[in-house]
């Protein structure tokens, strides 16, 4: 399908359905509308992706297209907590008005963005069936379990650092969204370098990295007794989001086979809301049984894993890639 055609009536449901929650005063319908709400995001977060695939056919444009894309999650990420504190001080569901500003993107949308789909290029494919069938090569369905890797530690971060900010410090709510706010600001100044360093080095080690900076800010966060010190890791922590999470959707549309880049992702971006609705419930029944230095502890210890698996089998990538920048010389020597 057209991209427009996709992404303009999920603009347009996200819009209103925040529209609607800010009249509602029944939750039973509120959940429905949040329900419902979540269809107008999967489609708002799976096609600029594949805009960008469509229009970007080189790696390092694509990175550098997909860093500009994290940095604006980034942004976002640092402004919902004022944005959403602050309506609500106005009262519990001024923040859905917020939502609101989708429709007029909606028209923006509809009057300015060229269609990037060619046209020949999906008409005998099955979208999402041609997905799971890509997911018989290794490449893919790792670059997928790291989607989903990255978005659990990056919540186990969200979530959890506002209760630890609140038993050791005695920090509120909005005093904790502001420490999560430094975060934000470390991707912002991550992301913008992720382009220079895969001119030298390969994604799969960028994202190993990244891995490596996560997993070691939350270890550090088990004992993290100094404000200052919880500063210092949130900022390693963005560092090393930045990292992966840019690399990782650079990754993905790289490697995705073209008939079946549509169906890819979307699985792909599936599985960052796998990693977002799982690490409170794995987690929480650490935090159940253990107590929250736990549950830093395996988040840490997992992102040390995962960095450590994706170094040993980064020569799948790095070879991948190698055979393939061969195929390009040669068919422009032919």
């Amino acid at each position: 399908m057209n991209r427009k055609n996709i992404l303009v009536p999920c603009l347009v449901i996200y819009g209103l359905t925040g529209l609607v929650s800010y009249f509602t005063s029944n939750l039973q319908l509120l959940l429905i509308l949040r329900f419902i709400q979540g269809i107008g995001v999967a489609g708002m977060t799976s096609l600029p992706m594949l805009v960008i695939a469509d229009v970007y056919k080189k790696g390092h444009e694509s990175l550098h297209a997909m860093s500009k894309v994290s940095m604006a999650i980034a942004i976002g990420s640092i402004s919902a907590p004022l944005i959403g504190g602050g309506l609500a001080s106005l009262g519990w569901n001024y923040p859905f008005l917020f939502y609101v500003l989708s429709l007029p993107f909606a028209f923006v949308v509809m009057a300015f963005l060229p269609e990037t789909r060619i046209q020949k290029d999906n008409d005998d494919h099955k979208g999402i069936f041609d997905g799971f069938k890509a997911l018989k090569e290794l490449r893919i369905i790792y670059t997928i379990f790291l989607s989903f890797a990255i978005f659990f530690l990056l919540y186990s971060v969200i979530i959890y650092t506002p209760f630890m900010l609140k038993n050791i410090f005695g920090y509120t709510a909005k005093e904790a969204g502001l420490i999560l706010a430094f975060q934000g600001i470390a991707v912002i100044l991550t992301v913008s370098r992720v382009k220079i360093l895969a001119i030298k080095y390969s994604r799969i080690l960028i994202i190993a990295t990244g891995f490596v900076l996560f997993g070691l800010a939350l270890l550090s966060m088990s004992v993290a007794f100094s404000i200052v010190l919880v500063l210092l890791l949130m900022l390693l922590s963005g560092a090393g989001y930045g990292l992966a999470q840019t690399a990782i959707d650079a990754q993905i549309i790289h490697i995705a086979p073209s008939e079946s880049k549509g169906g890819v992702l979307a699985i792909h971006n599936a599985m960052k809301y796998v990693g977002m609705s799982l690490s409170p419930v794995v987690l929480g029944i650490v935090l159940l049984h253990f107590d929250l230095d736990t549950v830093f502890i395996i988040s840490g210890f997992f992102g040390l894993l995962v960095a450590l698996m994706t170094y040993f089998i980064r020569n799948i990538f790095e070879n991948s890639d190698d055979e393939q920048v061969k195929d390009t010389k040669n068919s422009t020597n032919i």
